[in-house]
């Protein structure tokens, strides 16, 4: 198609009191109920949020993890982590001594379960509803079940052999010995006790809301669902405590950010890759990306080059705050980043991930532990997000990230949970700034973002996709600002991923030089890509690998809402 033409198979979506976007449609309508119950943006995101864990239990889990960002009326953004330690008891050289330096699927991978306490922390200092409120649908998605879905049916199948390694988790995923199928109604009954048991709690401790929320907080952490889960610990050898689950709480920060084009991008910390869409941004430079043409080789190849600049100060750098000295302010440098521009060779791809860069207050790093090299491309079924954006009539909008897979450790008997194994995305090589250790926070992929261009609109975006999210989320979000594409277009127009850098998950697969375009781009763009040095490999059209962006665009003047969500999976919008 010509620059200009439309690709999207749905109507964007617009209303003028309040919206939402979500990975599932049974998310999306959870939050739109709570919307038009009175709830605000907070309340709704959580609820949907949650209903995610229920909805998408292959790749969002109900004790995984959940950044959360937040600007509500008085235009602040704030982050909430949503991201847990590793326990105090993670011995990082057991890893190395019986492991050969991986990270092996199983209870070890276990990080403290993040979400529900995330999910509480924002409703109790920016959200207005209970616990029971919000809860009230991922409860009955659970107890009453939901017709089985093609891509989740697809998915559990793909990894039976993983959930049959354990029979807590063969119960709920392979019942009756084999994967549900398309249409089926999918029970997780233990899943929805333990939501029952929280909202019980959070009745039953009386007074005021937030004493409420704080029961149901506790009932988690605390109570009964935090001594099922250390007992099943205890007993498999993992590391997790009474005393790990008792002192977690999702710290509250402001929100990092740069400005592109005139417009303020907002990304969570370094303690997950979301500064890397920050970083790409200030390398790029709108003007003449905009006049190198939507998708053409000039174009693509100079994002690509940007993202591997990025991704390699990612891997210098990025790493938990409290554990590593990250220089932030240096790498998100406007400056800095035209001067990482000044790298990149207009007729030449990079064949590897790039040198890090030299921030300032920036140590210089001896990389280590690049991950495996691969040929080929990346193959086999996501270890995966979900994410939900919602923008009330008030002004206030969230946008966050759910997450954490479900065949990789086990699940609590019991319980329905599979607690945090974000562990994953730690490394053990000695000196890596994400290596493991205890208290530490892995560094995470799922990472939400938020665009406000001052007096004109504000845009929650992102997907799921691993280390594709930034990317993908860099592709919409350029659409939208630099070719005036609608919310829903511009997150069904074809986009690439570089694979030039470890990937995130063990093993750390590393495809140097792998560029991969969707089949939508023109061949004669790709073969000039290919003279370029790039290692091209076309994928099928609008599929799942190269993300699901889901957003919204809230125009700051008419009050407009108009919403995308991206049909490469689940995702639907709900607004009026």
């Amino acid at each position: 198609m010509a620059e200009g033409e439309t690709y999207a198979q749905r109507p964007a979506l617009r209303g003028t009191r309040h919206m939402v976007a979500a990975g599932h449609y049974g998310a999306a309508h959870a939050a739109f109920a709570i919307l038009e119950a009175g709830g605000n943006a907070v309340d709704a995101a959580v609820a949907g949020g949650m209903a995610l864990g229920v909805l998408q239990p292959d790749i969002v889990n109900v004790a995984g993890v959940a950044p959360i960002m937040l600007r509500m009326a008085d235009g602040v953004v704030h982050t909430i982590a949503g991201l847990g330690y590793w326990p105090a008891a993670t011995d990082p050289g057991l890893f190395v001594r019986e492991y050969d330096g991986h990270i092996p699927e199983s209870i070890l991978r276990t990080v403290v379960p993040a979400a529900p306490d995330a999910w509480i922390t924002a409703l109790g200092r920016f959200g207005t509803m209970t616990f029971g409120e919000v809860a009230a649908a991922a409860i009955r998605f659970a107890d009453e079940g939901f017709p089985m879905y093609p891509l989740l049916a697809d998915m559990i199948a793909a990894r039976k052999a993983k959930y049959a390694r354990w029979s807590s988790s063969a119960e709920i995923y392979l019942a009756g010995g084999q994967p549900p199928k398309v249409g089926e109604m999918f029970v997780q009954k233990d899943l929805a006790r333990t939501l029952r048991y929280m909202v019980d709690e959070e009745a039953a401790a009386g007074g005021d809301r937030l004493a409420g929320l704080k029961a149901a907080r506790d009932a988690f952490y605390c109570g009964d669902i935090a001594r099922t889960i250390v007992d099943f610990h205890r007993q498999e050898g993992g590391w997790l405590s009474a005393k790990d689950l008792a002192d977690f709480h999702s710290p509250i920060e402001r929100a990092p950010s740069v400005r592109f084009g005139g417009t303020d991008v907002y990304t969570c910390g370094a303690w997950c890759q979301g500064p890397v869409l920050g970083q790409a941004l200030n390398i790029l430079d709108p003007s003449a990306l905009k006049a190198a043409g939507h998708n053409s080789a000039d174009y693509l190849h100079t994002i690509a080059e940007a993202l591997k600049l990025a991704f390699a100060d990612r891997e210098a750098f990025y790493g938990d705050p409290r554990h590593v000295a990250v220089p932030l302010d240096g790498l998100l440098d406007a400056n800095y980043g035209v001067a990482r521009r000044a790298l990149i060779d207009p007729s030449r791809a990079s064949a590897e991930m790039p040198a890090h860069g030299t921030p300032q207050d920036g140590p210089r790093r001896e990389m280590r532990g690049g991950g495996l090299r691969r040929e080929g491309v990346p193959a086999g079924p996501p270890r995966d997000t979900s994410y939900i954006s919602v923008v009330d009539r008030w002004g206030n909008t969230v946008s966050a990230t759910p997450s954490d897979v479900s065949c990789d450790s086990p699940v609590v008997p019991g319980t329905g949970l599979c607690p945090s194994s974000r562990g994953s995305q730690s490394w053990a090589v000695e000196g890596h700034p994400s290596q493991v250790a205890p208290g530490k926070r892995p560094r995470l992929t799922p990472s939400p973002a938020m665009a406000v261009a001052p007096g004109r609109y504000v845009l929650p975006f992102g997907t799921p996709g691993g280390d594709v999210q930034a990317q993908a989320m860099l592709q919409v979000l350029l659409n939208i600002q630099l070719f005036d594409m609608d919310p829903q277009d511009a997150v069904e127009h074809p986009r690439m991923a570089t694979y030039s850098f470890p990937d995130s998950f063990e093993p750390h697969d590393y495809f140097p030089g792998r560029l991969c375009l969707e089949s939508r781009i023109d061949r004669e763009v790709g073969e000039e890509l290919e003279r370029r040095g790039h290692r091209v490999a076309w994928w099928p059209e609008r599929i799942w690998r190269a993300g699901a962006v889901c957003t919204i665009q809230a125009d700051l003047k008419t009050g407009i809402k108009t919403a995308g969500a991206d049909p490469r999976r689940a995702s639907y919008a709900v607004g009026w």
